[in-house]
């Protein structure tokens, strides 16, 4: 079997895509030592040198940069027809838009998530999406998502496509190395409270970053002050950053003695900075899964979650949740689950039972199960 990865898209900068790659690709690598994969990296990253030195694995730098879609197609226009017409794949996969279709064997498209098509995107942007994401679907032989959610959106627009499921994944493995010596050095290193709420995500709109503070000045008037941390970078392009609009907010409620913003922090810090929260809450408004959910639940963390269709199937509707819009609501979720002993320990041994489904071996084997389904009979 001989399997492409167009893994153009793919940088250093921190991402679940980043993540995924690495873990279910990287053990799929080592489950089928028989097969041989090109991996397409761009020419900003070398995507490659993740994987060590696979015997099985061969590296293909292209023209293309890890962002900038216009330049990426511009520069795909010339580079995929030749560089595509000299292998004959078995299985050539596609991690981002527009899917490039391989001339031979078949093509698959894995997708996040649809927010491009939503209602909050704008309305030229939601078009140019939903004609290249149709153009894509549609040219895909199958299509692979990280959630029933994100499935059920894709099949209410274009249905009839022949679509897997394969959650995103986490190696556990990280958080069992975190020490107390290490997170007390965290602690040291950045000021950080005794207690404090947690929040990890990049400071986009979709992360609801606003109404959450507004929900910590909620509970300083109710008489119960917390200290939240949000860890994020900002972002750029479509994705426009939040931070100033951020902290603008958090002056306004006059919370700036209570939450604090850091970003850059390495892997290894951010576990640390886990296991030291007393809570974590995760406030989107959409999301296609939910890595964090992960993190937290590997470092024994307590969750507060929005209520949206991703965190219910994470979670398998045993969590706590919020409507994302309500302010009230998330307000008095945190309240009650800092005031119940009990209710911190079922979520904590419930996290630490379910996190073990997101295994990046068993995700292997499931998208492994994919690509042979896919192949002729003999």
């Amino acid at each position: 079997m001989k399997i492409g990865l167009n893994a153009t898209c793919i940088n250093d900068k921190p991402t679940g895509a980043k993540q995924r790659f690495l873990g279910i690709y990287g053990e799929l690598i080592k489950r089928l030592p028989e097969a041989e994969f090109v991996v397409y990296e761009p020419f900003d990253c070398r995507v490659g040198d993740w994987f060590g030195e696979a015997p099985n694995l061969s590296v293909r730098r292209t023209p293309l940069p890890s962002e900038g879609r216009a330049r990426k197609f511009i520069n795909g226009l010339s580079y995929w027809h030749s560089a595509l017409s000299r292998e004959r794949f078995d299985i050539f996969e596609g991690l981002n838009l527009p899917l490039v279709k391989a001339p031979s064997g078949r093509t698959l498209l894995t997708i996040h998530d649809v927010r491009g098509i939503k209602p909050e995107a704008g309305i030229l942007d939601r078009m140019v999406h939903k004609m290249v994401l149709g153009k894509s679907l549609k040219a895909a032989d199958h299509v692979i998502t990280v959630s029933e959610a994100i499935k059920s959106e894709i099949l209410q627009v274009f249905p009839d496509l022949s679509i897997s499921v394969v959650y995103n994944g986490l190696n556990t493995y990280g958080f069992e190395e975190v020490f107390e010596v290490d997170q007390q050095a965290v602690r040291r290193k950045y000021d950080l409270p005794t207690e404090f709420i947690l929040a990890v995500g990049h400071l986009e709109r979709r992360k609801n970053y606003l109404r959450l503070i507004d929900s910590m000045a909620r509970l300083r008037e109710k008489g119960r002050s917390c200290n939240l941390l949000i860890i994020g970078n900002d972002r750029g392009g479509r994705d426009i950053g939040e931070r100033k609009v951020i902290e603008e907010r958090i002056y306004a409620a006059g919370l700036s003695d209570s939450v604090k913003i850091l970003n850059g922090l390495s892997d290894f810090e951010v576990r640390c900075v886990y296991k030291l929260c007393t809570l974590f809450v995760f406030p989107s408004s959409y999301e296609g899964f939910g890595i964090p959910i992960l993190e937290a639940m590997a470092a024994g963390c307590p969750i507060v979650l929005s209520d949206i269709p991703a965190f219910r199937e994470i979670t398998e509707n045993r969590g706590v949740y919020f409507p994302y819009d309500d302010t009230e609501a998330l307000a008095n979720a945190i309240k009650n689950v800092l005031s119940s002993n009990s209710e911190r320990t079922r979520l904590i041994e419930y996290g630490s039972g379910r996190v073990n489904a997101f295994s990046f071996s068993s995700l292997a084997a499931q998208l492994e199960d994919i690509y042979r389904s896919l192949m002729p009979r003999p």
